[in-house]
């Protein structure tokens, strides 16, 4: 017998439950249901479900690197980002409206969900836990200072900060300010400092690296 093989004389859980949460277990009980009444299909759903797990915040730094070499996509960008996105060959995801906002040395803008976690998962990737958390949802509108402070980044009281909510109909992306000494950089240099965080509005993006 080998180390996989062992008689079946004890029960198992059904794969995929364990410590499954109620919403979960509710939104697989509705994929059940529509599935059964013919309204979608297994198919869709794998579909759908590839099309989320293979998105990644490269798409998003894509869009924020051309913005920081090319003054007239940058304008384009903060107009309508989805028609943007677009421009470069990118999906801009479901969301009817997808919005980018730009910081400066005198605003700074963060994204939350305070609802759930919606977000512009076609050009970031899922979400990271964080954002989703309660915690995050609650205390980036009643203490937004504090927590970008627990996240590295250190605003001066001069700053404007500007807390942003995410609905299911208006996704933001944040235009991170573009770091010093990146001058003689490519646009694919650039893409390559732009972090997720960054474009959440908790990180800066990354120092570019010293030369010799």
């Amino acid at each position: 017998m080998s180390e996989h093989e062992h008689d079946h004389d004890h029960p198992h859980e059904p794969i995929g439950n364990g410590d499954e949460p109620p919403a979960a277990a509710r939104a697989r009980a509705l994929e059940q249901l529509l599935i059964e009444k013919g309204a979608i299909s297994h198919e869709d759903v794998r579909k759908r479900i590839d099309w989320l797990v293979s998105r990644s915040p490269a798409d998003g730094a894509r869009l924020v690197a051309r913005a920081w070499v090319d003054p007239d996509f940058k304008r384009r960008l903060l107009a309508d980002a989805r028609s943007a996105a677009l421009e470069l060959g990118l999906d801009p995801g479901p969301s009817p409206v997808v919005v980018a906002v730009e910081n400066t040395d005198d605003v700074h803008h963060m994204v939350v969900c305070t609802l759930c976690s919606c977000y512009p998962r076609a050009l970031l990737g899922p979400p990271p836990a964080w954002y989703k958390s309660t915690s995050y949802r609650s205390r980036a509108v009643s203490d937004p200072r504090r927590v970008l402070d627990e996240f590295g980044v250190e605003l001066g009281d001069d700053v404007e900060l500007r807390v942003l909510d995410s609905t299911a109909d208006i996704r933001y992306l944040v235009m991170p300010r573009r770091p010093a000494g990146t001058e003689g950089m490519s646009e694919d240099e650039l893409a390559a400092l732009i972090t997720r965080d960054s474009m959440i509005g908790v990180a800066q993006p990354a120092a570019p690296a010293p030369i010799g």
